[in-house]
């Protein structure tokens, strides 16, 4: 009976730690898309005339920084 008590508890707090870890997982992407972003502004108050071409390099940036989260929040799940 207390076996079944403790592995009840046990899966509570092993899941708690999995969205924590996760929530913590989302702050490199955040700060890569943030990094990004600024170094994009930064750019096209530099050189106006390639703000076109600075824009789609930051999507692109962009996107591939997203795909991390989206391959930590995957693996959550699978693990």
């Amino acid at each position: 009976m207390n076996d079944v008590i403790l592995n009840a508890q046990g899966a509570d707090i092993d899941g708690g730690l999995r969205v924590i870890g996760y929530g913590i997982s989302t702050l490199g992407p955040g700060l890569g898309i943030g990094i990004v972003a600024g170094k994009t502004v930064e750019g096209m108050a530099r050189q106006p005339e390639m703000a076109g071409q600075l824009r789609t390099t930051m999507f692109l940036g962009i996107a591939f920084t997203e795909a991390l989260a989206l391959i930590g929040l995957v693996a959550g799940f699978i693990l």
